[in-house]
């Protein structure tokens, strides 16, 4: 089986983590830190808003049974995408809204997909979701994995 890494941030990465993880074709996920400049940061580091990272998922997919557009699918129907840096009462850069990508497929895929997004209407502010190059992943701590299903909790309750 050929897989391939998707990463999102796309607020708290417990829910985010969640919704990714019970879908079919996703082979397993991970949270952590990405888009900073801090080596090796902590919870406690990306939480100052000093190390510029966010808070993601990275998703290990099989895309012959979940495509790269469907995953941006869930992307964009899990979170405000109009929202800059903030989800819901979480504020912060940590809580933006970014796609890594992996390949130039999945830059152009994320590209088409923001602006198919923008054209709905389904958001009457604009779109602020940054697109980037996906940078050094720095898994979370422990606790932070799988954290509501620990919990036995699908969703956060906000």
């Amino acid at each position: 089986m050929q897989t391939e890494k998707a990463t999102f941030g796309a607020g708290c990465f417990w829910g985010v983590e969640e919704t990714f993880r019970n879908l079919k074709g996703v082979v397993s996920t991970s949270v952590g830190y990405a888009g900073g400049t801090q080596e090796n940061p902590t919870y406690h580091d990306v939480c100052t808003d000093k190390s510029g990272h966010a808070e993601v998922v990275e998703i290990e997919f099989d895309p012959s049974q979940v495509s790269y557009d469907k995953l941006l699918d869930v992307f964009w129907s899990n979170h405000n995408p109009t929202t800059l840096n903030r989800q819901g009462p979480d504020v912060g850069t940590q809580y933006r809204s970014v796609i890594f990508y992996h390949s130039p497929e999945q830059r152009s895929a994320a590209a088409a997909s923001k602006e198919k997004v923008e054209k709905s209407g389904r958001f009457n502010r604009p779109i602020v979701t940054q697109i980037e190059s996906a940078s050094k992943f720095w898994r979370a701590e422990e606790y932070h994995q799988r954290y509501l299903q620990k919990r036995g909790q699908s969703h956060c309750a906000i």
